[in-house]
């Protein structure tokens, strides 16, 4: 495709690529509002918290951990090629989750349409940074980002008609005609690039990396589960994690052709901005595990109601993200991004303050304040770690920066996840004495076993509800308040280290030069 042909059509490549976008961060949303539904035995899989976390967890860790490959596979045999393999994988792993009979077959599954998503993501950012000229790809990146509030409306709302209506599998297969759609635009209007340098493959890199993740989250997964620290499968799993990272860390700072070059992280523009994006979306990690639960296990709204509830923070984000690069053009990034992870900060410590029937509307101010403020940080801090490389190395700097998001997500989910169903547990056992010891363990789990031990004992069980919704409240109040500090400190991290607003030149005022005059 001649370069005036992708000038002309660059708004629509545009529009085609926040399809492909769309269609991941759609199923994310869309499986937080299904959470409660596929662990109920009759409606669902009858999975417990622990698998819920896997479900989430399963998809993430493959993402993560493979999206530095496909990023240079995109670099080098054809980014478009790659978004389209990509976008079929992701189709065909969405129809085997929908037909999951087992919570372990659906685990799997996810972990194949994790396979499919780390080959889309990284090509989608990549490919703006090399249709778009450096003065509008800043609104570009800003249109890009601003579609995951677009996923975060559209996915919730989409998801509870779907299980009002249908059962529990239809939200995954409601990926499988957005892809077909998606791959037909892609075909007709995408044009295709690559890098002229054919880079290896760090396939003992991507081993480690994934090795290290797995191990790592299902120790803190177990942990939870366990409520102690001190099992050797859970401090075991999480010492050989770390283990493993570190010696990916080590291993990448050696080769020549590294999936993750760790001496990038020497610029400051990267790494305050990759560690921006890591805090945020790690404080937003086990949010939106126990928000989704809240909603519907404490405040008994239906996944429909749920969904349309979490629509003042869509518009948060999607009002702000296409207005965030006209904030950084006038003020700088620092300012924007610290204001944005200030204003997350507040709108998670907010939860703190949720009570089983407090008014809901104060929710919705808070989903709406922490949309805007994602939005302030995530234009900022991508468009300056896609400056740091040059275009032909676009997809190494999609993938450290959807990597940085991902991993962030799965470590905030297992981690913070872990901290609710152990503070819950905790609370629940003194209300638990009275039933029988078959069924103790069974309704101490997490909120939603306890939910549907209470509905088989009848009336009996009513007095469970009480003292579970209060448990339940309470883990959501210790874990926000940390996911805050978190947000807080990204907020440090980016003033003291993202860089401000460039320095511009003084303008020196023209004295117009006259011919000599003769006398």
């Amino acid at each position: 495709m001649d370069p005036q042909t992708i000038q002309k059509r660059r708004w629509a490549i545009l529009g085609v690529l926040i399809v492909s976008l769309l269609v991941i961060v759609l199923d994310n949303t869309v499986l937080n509002v299904a959470l409660k539904t596929i662990a109920d035995p009759r409606a669902g899989l009858g999975a417990s918290q622990g698998q819920l976390e896997w479900a989430i967890n399963s998809y993430t860790l493959v993402f993560a951990g493979l999206l530095f490959t496909f990023g240079v596979l995109g670099d080098r045999i054809g980014r478009k090629r790659m978004l389209m393999i990509g976008m079929l994988l992701f189709g065909l792993a969405s129809l085997l989750s929908s037909y999951a009979q087992t919570p372990d077959q659906l685990i799997l599954a996810r972990a194949a349409m994790g396979f499919g998503g780390a080959a889309v993501m990284p090509q989608t950012l990549s490919i703006i940074t090399n249709v778009f000229e450096p003065e509008e790809r800043a609104r570009a990146i800003g249109l890009w980002a601003g579609a995951v509030g677009i996923g975060v409306a559209v996915g919730p709302i989409t998801g509870g008609l779907l299980l009002d209506h249908f059962w529990w599998g239809s939200v995954f297969l409601i990926n499988v005609p957005v892809v077909i759609a998606g791959v037909i635009g892609i075909a007709l209007l995408v044009p295709e690039s690559r890098n002229p340098v054919r880079a290896k493959i760090d396939f003992g890199g991507v081993l480690l990396s994934i090795a290290g993740l797995i191990l790592l989250t299902y120790g803190i997964i177990e942990g939870g589960e366990k409520a102690t620290v001190t099992a050797p499968t859970v401090y075991g799993s999480v010492l050989a994690g770390i283990a493993l990272l570190a010696a990916f860390v080590w291993y990448e700072s050696r080769i020549e052709h590294p999936s993750l070059n760790v001496r990038l992280f020497r610029d400051g523009r990267l790494s305050a901005s990759v560690g921006a994006i890591a805090l945020v979306f790690f404080a937003l990690g086990g949010v939106f595990l126990f928000i989704s639960l809240y909603l519907q296990d404490v405040r008994g709204y239906s996944p429909l109601q749920a969904g349309l509830l979490t629509l003042p923070l869509a518009a948060g984000q999607m009002i702000f993200s296409p207005r965030s690069a006209g904030l950084v053009a006038r003020y700088g990034a620092r300012p924007v991004a610290a204001t944005g992870l200030t204003m997350v900060a507040l709108a998670l410590l907010s939860y703190h303050f949720a009570a089983v029937h407090s008014p809901i509307w104060i929710l919705g101010i808070t989903f709406f304040v922490q949309g805007a403020g994602m939005a302030l940080v995530m234009t900022p801090a991508t468009t300056s770690v896609m400056s740091v490389l040059p275009r032909e190395q676009a997809g190494s700097g999609s993938a450290i920066n959807n990597i940085a998001r991902q991993v962030a997500v799965a470590l905030g989910t297992a981690l913070l996840g872990s901290l609710v169903a152990s503070i819950y547990r905790n609370g629940m056992k003194p209300h638990l004495t009275a039933l029988p010891e078959n069924l103790r363990a069974v309704a101490g789990s997490d909120i939603g076993a306890t939910t549907g031990v209470a509905e088989k004992l009848g009336p009996a069980g009513r007095a469970l509800l009480s003292p579970a919704h209060d448990s339940f409240v309470h883990a959501m109040h210790i874990t926000s308040a940390i996911s805050a500090a978190v947000a807080f400190l990204g907020a440090l991290v980016v003033l003291k280290w993202m860089p401000g607003r460039p320095a511009v030149e003084p303008d020196i005022p023209h004295v117009e030069q006259r011919e000599p005059v003769e006398v």
